[in-house]
């Protein structure tokens, strides 16, 4: 749905993007992730042919941009760098206009997806205050669903959980999840790795512009052999284990070289209280770090 091969994006001296391969295929729902600055936005720009790249390729839906964007961007929904509106009018006129621009459908058609949209959104009730009375959680709302008036098969979106309280990040989340099992293929910029580890099928990292790590998420944080155990007698665990732990904190100890069940059957018969037992996985916090770390970068994400 997008690749990209050598993207390079240069201002003077200072290279913005470097050399990026990206593979996002139809289906995913693909977190880009980056720490601020680290050319996320500048890339989702060249993608949607509003930035023109100083080298390299680029494929959107099969089709070379910034080429073929009269073909491909009524295909593509997009929100980047916050939603621009006309505030003095209201969030259902804003769209309209914005759905007239597309041109070929009545007003009636138009009135219909602009319903639709907001009602999706969670807007149907404010759809008519001027947006210059909008918080910017409900600003973040109105652009997404600018990005769904067309029912596009790809969704373009740049940090859009951005201003939103935890009830309206869960709400874009099971509304992004839902669009993808109708088959939206949906690729999502963000430094917010909690939310992305609940969203996204497949990750890829940038630092300082470069691609370091682009793998499925289940694959990243597959198990990692150990097995981790959660007690309020870590003391007693770790005595009854011994070379195993490999660590060691107030109520959890993680186990080397043991299967679950047979160290769980180990604890058991030592008397030992335990809380959890399973497989140790990274979280995709730690993932990130390492691929930063392995890129020689002092950048962190939050």
């Amino acid at each position: 749905m997008i690749k990209t091969r050598g993207l390079t994006k240069r201002f003077g001296a200072l290279t913005a993007v470097d050399g990026l391969d990206l593979d996002v295929r139809e289906g995913d729902v693909y977190g880009f992730l980056g720490a601020n600055g680290s050319g996320k936005t500048t890339t989702v720009r060249m993608l949607l042919g509003l930035v023109l790249a100083t080298s390299g390729d680029i494929e959107v839906d099969g089709e070379v941009m910034p080429g073929a964007a009269a073909r491909v961007l009524p295909r593509v929904g997009a929100l980047v760098e916050g939603p621009a509106a006309y505030g003095h009018l209201s969030g259902r006129t804003n769209l309209m206009l914005l759905d007239a621009s597309g041109g070929g459908s009545s007003r009636s058609t138009r009135k219909r997806r602009v319903g639709e949209a907001l009602e999706r959104v969670g807007l149907s009730a404010v759809g008519r205050r001027p947006v210059r009375a909008y918080s910017l959680g409900m600003r973040q709302r109105l652009g997404l669903a600018a990005a769904l008036l067309r029912e596009p098969r790809l969704l373009v979106l740049d940090e859009p959980t951005n201003g939103l309280d935890p009830q309206g990040i869960r709400e874009i989340r099971e509304l992004l999840l839902a669009l993808n099992a109708r088959g939206t293929t949906v690729f999502l910029s963000s430094h917010l790795l909690a939310e992305v580890e609940q969203l996204c099928t497949r990750v890829g990292v940038l630092d300082r512009g470069r691609l370091v790590m682009q793998d499925e998420l289940a694959t990243v944080r597959a198990p990692t052999g150990r097995v981790v155990v959660r007690t309020p007698d870590a003391d007693q665990v770790a005595g009854v284990i011994g070379r195993g732990v490999v660590h060691r904190d107030s109520d959890v100890v993680v186990v080397e070289g043991l299967d679950a069940p047979t160290l769980n059957a180990e604890l058991v018969k030592a008397g030992l209280r335990v809380s959890e037992l399973g497989p140790e996985r990274r979280t995709l916090e730690q993932v990130v770090l390492e691929a930063a770390e392995r890129a020689g970068s002092t950048g962190v994400l939050r």
